[in-house]
């Protein structure tokens, strides 16, 4: 009897340090579960899911809009080349002149009285190299008989060479003088338009290092329209190649030209190339000096990619895009861009088209980083 109260308080404490240690068992393990979930949730979130896109594939045949300017086909300075007093101008600003039409007469007293001493020069040695020959003729017949002494024909016969040749000079002057004299009618030389006068009736007129020009004609049935492309078109801009160019002043009425020829030469200070653009106007609507929006259809030799602008990401070591490979971690890939249209951007290297692209990636993103992929529709 004595025994089975003594065991009974020693029953009841092992019953409580079993429940004791079950409970705390219990609450152990209730915590590690919990603790798995929160990291297993902390992980989770420390994923970012992100949004991605696939590349749209650009055209195969590419437009360029570039500014342009217009300038006449054949453009010239013109001065005097004899000194003077302007007598009368026949042309004005934008008169529509031929070639060889007279310009302006220009008054030359100087060069008359020099031209008239010119030719009366020119007829008194004449008269000495008729004098000359007849006196040679002369030492020929006699010295046949022995009438004069050779040296007498030889004589002779150098006197009229030097008669001969002073009538050779005295004819090169007058000649000169003639065209100076010529040169007193101002003419266009080749077809267009003035585009300035600069001089005005009894004006002196001067030539040489003094000259100042006195009109300017402009040949505009053909202008030219200088075009600097990017580096990175070069190579597609060849010669044939059609444009359209667009002028506010003609809204909805572009104009057709051809690209006649380049620079063949990379500008180093803009890193672009010159080329030119020939554009026919033959009622001479185009004016010289215009600005135009010059639309160039250049072939792409390989294939390029329009991503929106929230896709790319300018890194410290150049321009890259964050991409998502399929084991669903982070690739920054270097590329190349082109056009910028904007809201989006032409990429011209870098990208095959398969891939998935991260949009309004964060900046803290780096590679090799995983992610969550949310799929999206490509606008």
């Amino acid at each position: 009897m004595s025994n089975r109260k003594s065991s009974g308080p020693l029953i009841g404490g092992v019953l409580l340090l079993a429940i004791a240690l079950g409970l705390a068992f219990w609450g152990i393990s209730t915590r590690a579960k919990s603790l798995d979930v929160v990291t297993r949730e902390a992980k989770e979130l420390a994923v970012p899911t992100v949004s991605v896109i696939a590349p749209e594939r650009g055209a195969p045949q590419q437009e360029i809009v570039l500014p342009g300017t217009m300038q006449a086909f054949t453009d010239a300075a013109i001065y005097a080349r004899t000194n003077g007093y302007l007598r009368k101008w026949y042309a004005d600003i934008g008169t529509r002149v031929r070639a060889g039409q007279v310009l302006a007469d220009i008054d030359t007293p100087e060069i008359d009285q020099q031209l008239e001493q010119a030719r009366a020069d020119l007829a008194t040695t004449e008269a000495n190299a008729r004098l000359a020959l007849s006196t040679a003729e002369r030492y020929r017949d006699l010295i046949k008989t022995d009438s004069v002494s050779k040296q007498d024909l030889d004589n002779a016969n150098g006197s009229l060479e030097a008669k001969a040749t002073a009538v050779t000079s005295a004819k090169a002057g007058v000649r000169r003088l003639e065209q100076l004299h010529a040169f007193g009618k101002i003419t266009a030389p080749f077809d267009g338009v003035v585009t300035a006068r600069n001089t005005d009736v009894g004006a002196l007129i001067d030539s040489g290092s003094n000259a100042k020009e006195l009109f300017h004609v402009a040949a505009v049935h053909r202008l030219r329209v200088f075009v600097n492309v990017p580096e990175i078109y070069s190579r597609a801009a060849r010669p044939g190649t059609k444009a359209d160019l667009r002028l506010t002043e003609f809204p909805g009425h572009p104009f057709s030209g051809t690209l006649a020829r380049t620079a063949q030469s990379i500008d180093v200070a803009s890193r672009t190339l010159l080329i030119e653009i020939d554009v026919e106007n033959p009622n001479g609507e185009l004016l010289p000096g215009s600005y135009a929006e010059v639309h160039l259809k250049l072939p792409t030799e390989a294939s390029t990619y329009k991503l929106p602008i929230n896709a790319i990401i300018f890194h410290t070591e150049g321009v890259r895009i964050a991409m998502v490979d399929a084991g669903g971690k982070v690739i920054l890939q270097p590329v190349t861009l082109g056009r910028d249209y904007g809201n989006s951007v032409e990429v011209v290297s870098g990208l095959s088209g398969g891939e998935r692209i991260i949009i309004n990636a964060p900046d803290s993103i780096e590679a090799g980083q995983p992610v969550r992929v949310a799929e999206t529709k490509t606008k």
